[in-house]
């Protein structure tokens, strides 16, 4: 049996929210957050400069929102049987995302992935400071995420699959083996092989002949 490493997207992939409007419904930049956001995850924007800028909004929110929109967050329906189901057969499953190591590393604790990979909030003197820490995590760093943990694992990129749902996840879905579109925004539909509309992620153990 194929041993596959698949790699999900997280906000509105993994877990239903968009964490970045969660902090921004707390710093009171909503309204203006979720217009960037939506024009970058349908290719309209630079993800990483709408990514700054969004994250502009957030300084001065004390580090404590991390809990309070942690809280908040819902994991997408059939995750865990689909981390089981893989795992059960061999497999591998990681995160690779343009959201926050502050919200989804409890998430990814949780749940047992093997691998998470995504941005870093600057806090200073325990206040975000509107900038971010490191390389930003961008279309480019998925899709090298992605073949890093493939050699990492051992396994050809065939027996990669991809899972996302905005542009930022084109590049990595091109060098996947599988590249699923999940309640994907318009770029994606054009691309992936196979499209999930439903927001149940268990489905995609029969696409790999591990179910059903």
């Amino acid at each position: 049996m194929a041993r596959f490493l698949v790699v999900l997207d997280v906000d509105s992939t993994l877990i239903e929210n968009e964490v970045i409007e969660l902090l921004a419904e707390e710093a009171g930049s909503l309204a203006e957050v979720a217009a960037i956001t939506s024009r970058a995850m349908n290719g309209e924007l630079d993800f990483e400069a709408s990514l700054r800028s969004r994250v502009a909004t957030l300084r001065g929110l004390p580090s404590s929102v991390f809990e309070v929109v942690a809280a908040r967050v819902r994991v997408t329906g059939g995750v865990q049987a689909m981390i089981a189901g893989i795992h059960s057969a061999g497999g591998r499953v990681g995160v690779v995302s343009g959201g926050f190591h502050e919200i989804i590393d409890p998430i990814a604790a949780s749940l047992g992935l093997d691998y998470r990979r995504a941005n870093r909030l600057e806090v200073v003197d325990g206040a975000l400071t509107g900038e971010l820490l490191g390389a930003v995590i961008d279309a480019a760093a998925k899709a090298s995420t992605l073949r890093e943990w493939a050699a990492d694992f051992g396994v050809p990129l065939s027996q990669t699959v991809a899972v996302g749902d905005g542009a930022n996840d084109l590049p990595m879905m091109a060098i996947t083996g599988l590249a699923v579109g999940f309640d994907a925004k318009a770029p994606v539909r054009d691309e992936a092989n196979v499209l999930m509309d439903v927001r149940d992620l268990s489905q995609l153990l029969p696409l790999l002949g591990l179910r059903g």
